[in-house]
């Protein structure tokens, strides 16, 4: 599957908008034909989750990463993707975040009621990507950067994900922006590893609307719904009051489980 800017899986096109040009819910159902954006869009393989491996340890050793030296799968120390905790954050869980239909939605199909546009060069050209803001995404980063060390990690490359982050975080929420390159690919997926974060892996969750992005760390997930263009979402709304009280946790897992019904 060609390579792609912006994260989710492209098997769902863009219908015909409606002649205000307005984002409809059943706008995005077909395959998209227009393989020249797909440079700006990175793909998640549509596929079951992988039997997740083995978590790698926390904090005190250096990360690791999974790389291919003739043919055969090795582990390489990496240097922490994260700086050091700054004062402000001492003591808080870190909380990954992602962008791409967890936060917002992109298109490059014109939307008049869009929140953003944002200039994106591709192959030499200029092109508008259209951005929708998810209902409440403003509240829920201001709430979660008072609680939490908060990170963006996305699989979009930064040429893209960079200046819209620009444009959603303007009070200055994301301590630290992640990317594609941040990324391990593994058997097709884009896996964020947040064993290579430097943080305590028993304070640190991921927020992402992709169960590929985290199949390294499922036990550190708080899943969230896809989300496109429901006006009436209410998501990361509801997701406020888990978090508030998963940020008073010592270890996250024991609360994850206890949500969970574990």
């Amino acid at each position: 599957m060609e390579s792609s800017i912006i994260t989710q899986v492209q098997k769902e096109g863009v219908q015909a908008l409606p002649k205000t040009g307005q984002v409809s819910r059943s706008s995005l159902k077909q395959p998209r034909s227009c393989n020249i954006f797909k440079a700006l869009f990175c793909c998640i393989q549509a596929q079951s989750p992988t039997k997740p491996a083995t978590p790698l340890p926390p904090t005190s050793q250096q990360p690791l990463v999974e790389t291919q030296e003739n043919g055969t799968f090795v582990k390489e120390s990496q240097v922490s993707l994260l700086p050091e905790v700054m004062a402000q954050d001492q003591g808080k869980i870190c909380v990954v975040i992602d962008l791409d239909e967890t936060l917002v939605h992109s298109s490059f199909k014109p939307i008049s009621n869009a929140d953003f546009i944002v200039p994106v060069e591709i192959e030499g050209t200029t092109h508008q990507v259209y951005v929708l803001k998810r209902p409440y995404v403003d509240e829920f980063l201001q709430r979660m950067g008072e609680l939490f060390e908060c990170v963006l990690f996305t699989a979009s490359l930064s040429k893209y994900a960079d200046p819209v982050t620009d444009l959603l975080d303007q009070c200055g929420i994301f301590r630290a922006r992640l990317f594609r390159e941040s990324c391990v690919f593994h058997q097709g997926c884009y896996v964020k590893d947040l064993s290579r974060l430097g943080r305590d892996l028993q304070k640190t969750l991921i927020l992402d609307n992709s169960p590929s992005s985290y199949i390294f760390h499922p036990d550190n997930a708080v899943p969230v719904v896809s989300w496109f263009d429901d006006v009436d979402d209410v998501e990361l709304l509801n997701l406020l009051p888990v978090f508030e009280e998963l940020s008073q946790s010592d270890n996250i897992y024991t609360l994850l489980d206890q949500l969970r019904g574990h």
